[in-house]
């Protein structure tokens, strides 16, 4: 008897879990794809410069952390939602608004990149630059993966990335600095 209830008990929790599995695969395929009737869903929030920003620190691994900063399935550009396209439209503008307004003026009070607090905040901009243009690749990479032709344009900012990504490679265990500044990623 014990086997019975048992065996049916199965039966019954299967039959019931077994419409939503289904549903749940066929929603994920349709999302892998790019061919579901619903939209993408966001991965990202709306942040501070300070809170995005990965000029503290130091040198060497700027592209891992601008990329731990933007977790985007880089495997599916296609199934990129808007609002994370925006996002990470609105947080290149405001790295590069920090890199002109805010980097290039502290550099200069520093002294130039000569001096010791010139030479971190130089590599703090160099880390800044690499998320601006990792940023505009990406940016472009989702547009080109939901139809919009941006190859010549991503092959001249991915030569960019590659010489910021170098610099920053170079400079490896030195110290970098960020800047005060105020902004946001707000599309």
């Amino acid at each position: 008897m014990l086997f019975k209830s048992t065996l049916l008990f199965s039966l019954a929790a299967s039959a019931l879990a077994l419409p939503a599995s289904l549903d749940e695969r066929k929603t994920k395929a349709a999302a892998a794809s790019g061919t579901g009737t619903g939209t993408a869903a966001d991965v990202l929030t709306v942040q501070d410069y300070a809170d995005f920003q990965v000029s503290d620190g130091v040198a060497g691994n700027a592209l891992a952390e601008v990329q731990a900063k933007f977790p985007i399935d880089t495997s599916n550009l296609a199934a990129v939602s808007a609002n994370d396209l925006a996002i990470i439209q609105a947080a290149r503008d405001t790295a590069e608004s920090a890199e002109t307004d805010a980097f290039n003026p502290a550099i200069d009070a520093a002294g130039g990149t000569s001096s010791a607090a010139g030479k971190s905040l130089q590599f703090g901009k160099i880390k800044n630059k690499v998320e601006k243009l990792y940023l505009e690749v990406l940016a472009l990479q989702i547009q080109q993966a939901q139809g919009k032709d941006t190859a010549d344009k991503i092959a001249e900012e991915q030569k960019k990335l590659d010489n910021n990504i170098k610099l920053d490679t170079a400079a490896k265990g030195q110290a970098s600095q960020s800047v005060e500044f105020e902004g946001d990623d707000a599309p």
